[in-house]
């Protein structure tokens, strides 16, 4: 977080896992997608085509676990070029990923606050967790 939260950070290649997917739009950074398996792909999917935040390295077979390598490369240098390029060349594209980047990374600070979905949905859990456990000890 604490890098791609700098400034100097324009885009993050990215395999798409829920993690990163999350501290990329929370610190307001674009993506250039490049998912390997599982989960991945779906997630891609909601960068590109709902949120329109990134850029897709065009990925489309996964890799199975154990297999990685088998069937080539899945990326080639020609990809990441173009990619790279589309993601951070200057325009009306790139403008407009990056406001609905900003935006989104808007709506998970104020998410995270104080009063913000996230910190009143963090603390009714713990308070449940905490009743469940002082319910144990009374029984």
């Amino acid at each position: 977080m604490l890098i791609l939260s700098h400034p100097a950070i324009g885009g993050f290649v990215t395999h798409c896992g829920w993690n990163s997917t999350l501290e990329a739009i929370s610190s307001g950074v674009p993506m250039a997608t490049w998912p390997l398996f599982a989960d991945q792909f779906i997630n891609e999917k909601l960068v590109i085509q709902v949120l329109k935040i990134g850029v897709s390295f065009g990925v489309e077979v996964p890799e199975k676990f154990g297999e990685e390598g088998k069937f080539g490369l899945l990326v080639k240098k020609e990809d990441v070029v173009r990619t790279l390029d589309k993601l951070m060349k200057e325009g009306e594209e790139r403008e407009e990923r990056n406001k609905r980047i900003i935006e989104l990374a808007e709506m998970a600070k104020k998410a995270t606050e104080e009063g913000g979905s996230s910190f009143l949905n963090i603390n009714l859990l713990i308070q449940d967790i905490m009743q469940k456990i002082n319910h144990g000890k009374s029984t």
